[in-house]
């Protein structure tokens, strides 16, 4: 399920800083019911030694002017959030809240909601086009031969890019559905070039890629991608895609 929130900044709001997902993720959680954003902040769906909070959301998209000095992000004409989840509960409790709170604190900026509207976006078969409205993370902690780690990170067209998709989906599917999920994996193909995007999450750089992708495999993973996020990290802002919808061109 794809929740889309269009907001506006109050006019007296301070600009938002650059580097602002951990910043969204504590006002999603904050706009939960207190019991139920303690169960998804401290909890979770259980797989191995983990808990996945399977939900993603996107960056604030809209026009904007940036302040690179300063290091803050303004939305003059306002913004969308996007949110995805495959969790109801979370879903409905999040949109109510909203609707009543008519606004979402970021940070020290206030944004006015205008509209909350969601869809429930469906994989029609093994293949799945998408945007991605947040960077896809995917990486490996490896060893250092002199000791230590150091974090290797993926883009769309190394082999170990769909390796690490796949395994993630497996996870999350195995947690959200309580079964083991189907055999098959997943192979992604970039559709335009990659970007490379590098973000700061509580002083941990992380770095992401967005572009069009285009999936193939095992439908009940790609519909997994599609509502809990591609990739890791889907809960601190990233990985979050959209259904890519092709339009029919009718004759002049």
């Amino acid at each position: 399920m794809h929740v889309y929130i269009k907001m506006r900044m109050e006019s007296s709001s301070p600009a938002v800083p650059i580097h602002y997902n951990y910043l969204i993720q504590s006002a999603i959680y904050a706009a939960l019911p207190a019991d139920k954003g303690l169960c998804f902040h401290d909890g979770g769906f259980p797989v191995g030694s983990r808990n996945l909070k399977l939900f993603s959301f996107s960056r604030l998209l809209g026009k904007y002017v940036l302040d690179e000095m300063a290091g803050t992000i303004f939305f003059p004409e306002g913004a969308t959030l996007t949110v995805t989840s495959p969790v109801t509960d979370f879903f409905l409790s999040l949109i109510n809240n909203l609707l009543i709170r008519n606004s979402l604190r970021i940070g020290k900026s206030i944004f006015h909601i205008d509209e909350v509207s969601f869809e429930d976006q469906k994989v029609d078969g093994e293949v799945l086009t998408v945007r991605t409205l947040s960077p896809v993370v995917v990486y490996s902690t490896l060893l250092r031969p002199e000791g230590g780690k150091y974090t290797c990170y993926y883009q769309p067209g190394e082999k170990e890019f769909d390796k690490l998709i796949t395994e993630n989906l497996v996870k999350k599917y195995e947690a959200f559905h309580g079964i083991k999920a189907p055999e098959g994996k997943i192979r992604v193909r970039a559709l335009n070039r990659p970007r490379l995007n590098v973000t700061n999450y509580k002083g941990t750089v992380i770095k992401g890629y967005t572009c069009r992708l285009e999936l193939q495999g095992p439908r009940e993973l790609l519909q997994m991608a599609l509502a809990a996020g591609l990739g890791g990290k889907g809960s601190q802002g990233y990985g979050c895609v959209e259904k890519m919808v092709k339009r029919k061109i009718l004759p002049k």
